[in-house]
């Protein structure tokens, strides 16, 4: 029977504490199935003001003293559980760095604040470490706000008991990385010698990501594709050549979905469950939608459902740019959900009153009618430029609905193309980020609706019948972490052996 291990998961956000994006999920999601198969996991992130889900935390008498550069710095420890899991949570408590409620912006509303914010992060994981008498098998370090923690493991802490523990970084978007002035090094007290191109440096700046990059044991990042993606000159912000060199510790792993949220048959925020056998509460669901959108509740017109943050990232300015020829050439309506771009935001705003009834928007955030538009709708959209790995698609396969999804990142992972002579798939997947190929796979998507309703069962049933459960994921996970240990002992038997 393999060894349990001992797992840190280091992370700005965790569902359902607080969530800016997909990796809150991930931190929560893969605590939950690691803790299931028998895993010590322990989760460390910032107490940001006004924060839900934690009235059961309770303060430690005595501070964490956590060693930044040349001085001590204090935090106060918050101790509970993850919400619907025994994964032990510690919530680090600094009013300064913490005390608002934005996660990457701190209470200065300036950004450049981040590089002290998590500098700190990165360095008190390790000092809760030894102050809970704790020493993990693996710490797990998400995107470059825990970039540095790595670097700690392998600088400061590398003849003390922390030294030892190996670490993975997971890699959620290449486009933000972490970028400082150079004196982050000596605020966090690093040696000047990470300061180097093979290291934290970059054109003259400190790099977080870059440098936890170089100095993990094992890299990780949310799809397979993606992980190809990253070492292209298209995809690697500007560190493909890195990602190249320590592609053998490179491992792409697909999210999993929080099936006790995201599941059509025990969700409580739709009106009505239902189930691949039994669909009659998908009308319901999308007669609802139809009510909350201002559209003509109609179930015999198709919805393309939208739930995202509205970016071009997202791809959201092809579906704005066609939007009055959708409108004029197809017998469909449209249901978007998100906020984002000022410019996205007016287009859709505009095009929803240009054609009440037909076209509706939801410039905000609600949980509620995120599940009911996923619930409900008949296609969802996500044409992203690029896309790690993507949930929405996911949840929507989940749902019955057919995502509609550029051929990138984990969408191309997860959904498989509609195919008209096999009668199968589960979605429909277009290559090029232009209006035409958004308009043309929309249309092909309606056209399947009206003209070939048996293969519209047929895939509705075939995504629904997918598994995105976090099992498998987690266990690709765990093996990911025995091989970091396992590298990490052998580097330590090397060193002994050469001193």
């Amino acid at each position: 029977m393999a060894r349990k291990m001992k797992i840190l998961m280091v992370a700005p956000e965790v569902t359902p504490i607080v969530k800016v994006g997909g990796l809150a999920d991930v931190v929560g999601a893969l605590s939950k199935a690691l803790v299931e198969s028998g895993h010590d996991v322990r989760i460390v992130m910032p107490k940001y003001s006004g924060l839900q889900q934690v009235d059961s935390a309770t303060p430690d008498a005595q501070p964490l003293i956590v060693q930044m550069g040349g001085h001590e710095a204090y935090a106060r420890v918050w101790r509970t559980e993850l919400p619907g899991s025994t994964a032990k949570l510690y919530l680090l408590e600094h009013n300064q760095f913490y005390g608002a409620t934005s996660v990457y912006t701190g209470p200065s509303g300036n950004q450049d604040d981040n590089a002290q914010r998590f500098a700190f992060l990165s360095r008190a994981a390790i000092d809760l470490c030894e102050y809970l008498d704790w020493i993990p098998d693996v710490v797990h370090c998400h995107d470059w706000s825990t970039g540095l923690t790595p670097i700690y493991l392998n600088t400061t802490e590398l003849n003390k008991p922390m030294g030892r523990a190996a670490s993975v970084m997971t890699l959620h978007n290449m486009e933000h990385q972490g970028w400082f002035h150079r004196n982050l090094v000596g605020y966090a007290g690093l040696p000047d010698s990470v300061f180097r191109s093979d290291g934290l440096e970059s054109m003259g700046e400190a790099n977080m990501l870059k440098g936890g990059i170089y100095h993990s044991t094992k890299i990780t990042t949310v799809s397979p594709t993606y992980a190809k993606e990253i070492q292209t000159s298209d995809g690697g912000g500007g560190l493909h050549h890195l990602l190249s060199q320590r592609c053998k510790d490179l491992v792409g792993v697909v999210n999993g979905i929080d099936e006790t949220e995201w599941d059509p048959k025990v969700d409580t925020l739709i009106p009505e469950k239902f189930t691949v056998r039994k669909l009659g509460g998908k009308a319901t669901c999308k007669a609802a939608l139809q009510a909350a959108y201002g559209l003509e509740v109609n179930p015999a017109v198709p919805v393309f459902g939208v739930v995202s943050r509205l970016a071009n990232q997202k791809g959201l300015d092809l579906l704005a740019s066609i939007g009055d020829r959708l409108m004029a050439e197809m017998h469909i309506q449209v249901a978007v959900l998100g906020t984002g771009e000022p410019s996205l935001e007016h287009d859709f705003s505009e095009l929803a009153n240009r054609y009440p009834g037909r076209f509706g928007a939801q410039l905000r955030f609600s949980n509620e009618l995120a599940h009911l538009t996923t619930a409900g709708a008949d296609f969802f959209v996500m044409p992203s430029r690029f896309e790690p790995c993507g949930l929405g698609q996911l949840y929507a396969m989940k749902y019955g609905t057919l995502p509609i999804v550029r051929a990138t990142g984990g969408l191309i992972d997860t959904v498989e193309q509609y195919s008209e002579k096999r009668h199968s798939g589960t979605g429909f997947i277009f290559d090029f980020a232009t209006p035409d190929a958004l308009y043309y796979t929309m249309g092909w998507a309606c056209s399947t609706y009206y003209d070939r309703p048996d293969d519209m069962a047929k895939l509705r049933k075939s995504a629904m019948s997918q598994s995105f459960k976090w099992d498998a994921s987690a266990s690709l996970y765990e093996d990911v972490y025995r091989e970091a240990v396992a590298v990490r002992q052998a580097a330590f038997v090397a060193w002994k052996a050469e001193s």
